[in-house]
């Protein structure tokens, strides 16, 4: 920074350029829920398979968000996040011209690659930027937060307008100017990184743990592939693969000197252990209503992509009109209570979803999603609260992928469960069992919230944003 008077515009821009990028992620993760209908048209592919564009996204997403954070360590946070950009630009500019859907899900795979480094990076460099301003880093990580609640929320509205008047293209084309935004921002207004240690390729890919990042994979593709090929008939010989793959991966993970997921950080830091269950059973619970609600309005209600979109609309609404609302009920009442709150409402708006069996009338859908807003921005940005104030500095980049890669393990999950319900029809019949299923989570996230013990961040009080809640 050069002078004082433009360091808080600097900052500025460069917190909304971390924003912009660290956004794209998650509005990519609920674009995709009104496309999926005509992405199935046009490549004359099964309700279950066309959740693969879906569910290839997050598998590269959860395995790209560890390494991501720890490449961010490694070569710096500024440097990975400026890469990922430019990977975002080249995967959304040729995707569209796709003539397969395997190469629409390999498109997805790299812009899924692309958005992991903006989270991460995001987080490692916050400490540098609030260095140099006088805004704190609670303050610069709320706005972040803001930013990364409110591309998901906003991702169905924006993609049903894009999908209806541009097509299914159209929401990769989306993401060139915003990228080229984030990249410039970033360029030009962050600090730089500071300087680090040259190290040879060959050792970087050792420390990468290759062998761990597949044995995740393999471990979750073939529980997918075995739970989605249910109907007709099973592929038994895939679930021994299951457990054995899996075995290997904790194997691997505890002896390896540099663990793509480090379990040992898990087992030494319960509350962080805790704030990854809780986030990865909310996410279940969520993506349940945000891919399965516009599948389901599309498929049964015969409702339009844009006309699905605009019944969604109401939930980017209150998350992003609510969002400032939990941030201040986090400083004032405590995390705690704020997640409990949030927690409760998530019930509320589960239960709710099973209205949807009896009538999808516009004003009971727009209810429904209204009713969703308010556990999604309070419940996201307590748990991002809980993860900042649980992870130490020096794992700030790792801890943040490996929280990621629990929001896409909640989101592999809830679409796996509407593959398999949905394989017959998507019906009043097939959604209750959903919806079913959806509720009884989002009372096991409140139980989990309820019975963790209570603790405090050394040199937090009781009641403070540095209070984390799960532990």
């Amino acid at each position: 920074m050069t002078d004082a008077s433009s360091a808080p515009a600097r900052t500025g821009w460069a917190v909304a350029a971390l924003s912009l990028g660290t956004l794209l992620n998650p509005l990519n993760s609920s674009m995709i829920a009104v496309a999926l209908v005509p992405l199935q048209r046009d490549f004359q592919v099964s309700v279950t398979t066309v959740t693969w564009v879906i569910t290839s996204f997050y598998l590269a997403s959860a395995a790209g968000q560890p390494l991501m954070g720890r490449f961010a360590d490694r070569f710096g946070p500024r440097r990975l996040f400026l890469f990922g950009m430019l990977v975002v630009v080249l995967a959304c500019a040729l995707t569209p011209f796709s003539g397969s859907f395997a190469a629409v899900c390999a498109g997805r795979v790299a812009l899924a690659i692309g958005t992991a480094t903006a989270f991460p990076s995001a987080i490692a460099m916050l400490r540098t930027i609030a260095a140099h301003s006088s805004a704190g880093t609670p303050r610069l990580l709320g706005r972040i937060q803001i930013a990364n609640t409110s591309g998901a929320a906003v991702g169905p509205v924006l993609g049903g307008a894009l999908v209806t008047f541009l097509g299914w293209q159209a929401i990769f084309w989306v993401n060139v100017p915003l990228a080229v935004l984030a990249f410039v921002g970033v360029r030009f207004f962050a600090p730089r990184d500071a300087a680090r240690e040259r190290v040879p390729l060959r050792r970087v890919v050792a420390e990468s743990d290759v062998p761990g990042i597949l044995l995740f994979i393999a471990t979750l593709t073939a529980l997918l592939i075995f739970l989605l090929d249910l109907r007709p008939e099973p592929l038994w010989w895939l679930l021994p693969v299951v457990p054995i793959a899996g075995a290997l991966f904790v194997w691997r993970e505890l002896r390896t000197s540099h663990p793509f997921l480090d379990l040992r950080l898990l087992g030494a830091n319960h509350r962080l252990l805790m704030v990854y269950l809780c986030f990865a059973v909310f996410n279940t619970v969520y993506y349940s209503a945000f891919f399965g609600l516009p599948q389901y309005l599309q498929e049964h209600s015969g409702y339009s992509a844009g006309v699905t979109g605009l019944l969604m609309f109401p939930l980017a609404a209150v998350t992003i009109a609510v969002t400032p609302l939990a941030a201040r009920a986090i400083e004032g009442v405590g995390l705690r209570p704020t997640l409990l709150a949030g927690a409760s409402a998530l019930i509320v708006g589960a239960v709710l979803l099973g209205v949807a069996a009896a009538t999808t009338a516009p004003w009971v859908v727009l209810l429904i999603t209204a009713a969703l807003g308010v556990p999604y921005c309070v419940v996201s940005i307590g748990m991002n609260q809980a993860l900042y104030s649980a992870a130490r500095p020096q794992d700030a980049g790792v801890a943040a992928g490996i929280f990621q890669t629990s929001r896409y393990v909640g989101a592999i999950v809830a679409t796996t469960v509407l593959g398999l319900l949905f394989s017959t029809g998507t019906t009043p019949a097939s959604w209750l069992p959903a919806v079913g299923v959806a509720s009884a989570l989002a009372v096991v996230h409140l139980c989990l919230l309820v019975f963790v013990r209570r603790r405090t961040q050394p040199g937090g009080a009781p009641g403070s944003a540095a209070e984390a809640a799960p532990s």
